[in-house]
């Protein structure tokens, strides 16, 4: 039965990969799910319609909304935008399906570290109160180099808009994970 099993999942799979066009049975998307998200990750995800997401396109378009205004639980670029609702709409733009809320991000994609950070990846605060550890802030990665690491959030803060701050004093203090969404 393993066997049998197995010969059609691959078959699933394998199709799929030849035509994104393929829709997978009900009854398998689970499991396909399950093993597609065992695949070794990498920077780039392809979609149904041939397009694709990279860190880097991604970074891109978060560019572009810097100086939206912040705005408590917005996530519409003409309104403004909370920390959550920036992220979720730029990884959301891209067909990846992301929490809303700051606090559920702590579950979504792939935990890693710091030392393993990729530009894109999702970095996971305490609100303002450093002392609550509680989650209460969510940003991109942006950039890593010798200085350090960069990321792009909706700040509510001084510049109380969509920004790019170090990761260091304020906010190293207030750092509690990161997850890889892409």
């Amino acid at each position: 039965m393993k066997k049998i099993t197995f010969a059609i999942l691959f078959f699933i799979l394998s199709a799929s990969a030849v035509n994104a066009q393929n829709i997978i049975p009900a009854q398998y998307q689970d499991l396909v799910k399950k093993l597609v998200a065992t695949l070794p990750r990498n920077t780039s995800s392809t979609f149904k319609d041939g397009s694709s997401a990279n860190s880097e396109s991604l970074i891109d378009f978060a560019k572009s909304m810097l100086g939206i205004r912040y705005r408590y639980a917005t996530s519409n670029p003409k309104i403004g935008f909370d920390c959550s609702g920036f992220v979720s709409y730029v990884f959301s733009n891209f067909g990846f399906k992301v929490p809303r809320s700051s606090r559920e991000f702590s579950g979504a994609g792939t935990e890693t570290t710091l030392e393993n950070a990729k530009v894109g990846d999702v970095l996971i605060f305490t609100g303002s109160n450093s002392k609550i550890r509680r989650i209460g802030h969510v940003g991109i990665v942006y950039s890593i180099d010798e200085n350090g690491i960069k990321f792009i959030h909706a700040s509510s803060g001084k510049a109380h808009s969509v920004t790019i701050t170090e990761l260091n004093g304020h906010y190293r203090n207030r750092f509690m994970k990161i997850v890889s969404i892409i």
